[in-house]
């Protein structure tokens, strides 16, 4: 997907943050590769070249970070970005999937009107750890007739075995760890 020296910018822009947001936890900084402009576009135009060829009609971001890396992905392809938030973070009518956490559950939620039956759907975030939040949402795609034709992000922490929740739609990270 991408080569070596890319790859080792990436990594290199990745900053490895202790303890948060909880002890135990290695955070996956991303603002260092966000304040880098070159390196930046490089990660938009690489995300760009490999979905040119597939039909995609929008771009769903994840909350947060996936707003970050899918605006200007759905900018350069041509298409149109909606956003998946947290409960309660939306105006209009929204249509939500309640998933499990490892303690609890939690509430994504969409625009109702945002992806018409049919419509092919790239999944955009920054990083996929164990997998719930990207399979709920491609749940909650899928329940308003649209059709996921894959999740792409930067990071996977293979680790965390987020990529078997995903086993049926192609998964694309440019750096794993």
């Amino acid at each position: 997907m991408i080569g070596p020296e890319l790859a080792e910018k990436i990594k290199g822009a990745i900053r490895d943050i202790p303890d948060y947001p909880k002890k135990g936890i290695i955070f996956k900084d991303i603002t260092p590769l966000l304040a880098d402009g070159p390196l930046f576009k490089s990660v938009i135009d690489t995300f760009a070249m490999h979905f040119k060829t597939d039909r995609i009609d929008k771009i769903v971001g994840i909350e947060s970070r996936g707003f970050i890396f899918g605006a200007p992905l759905a900018t350069r392809l041509g298409v149109g970005f909606v956003p998946v938030r947290k409960k309660g973070k939306l105006p209009a009518k929204t249509r939500s999937v309640t998933y499990a956490l490892e303690y609890g559950e939690d509430t994504l939620e969409m625009h109702a009107d945002a992806i018409a039956a049919g419509e092919r759907v790239l999944v955009v975030d920054d990083l996929l750890a164990t997998g719930g939040t990207a399979q709920a949402t491609c749940q909650l795609i899928e329940e308003t007739g649209g059709s996921v034709v894959g999740f792409s992000c930067i990071i996977e922490l293979g680790f965390l075995g987020g990529i078997k929740k995903l086993h049926k739609y192609p998964v694309v990270a440019l750096i794993k760890y």
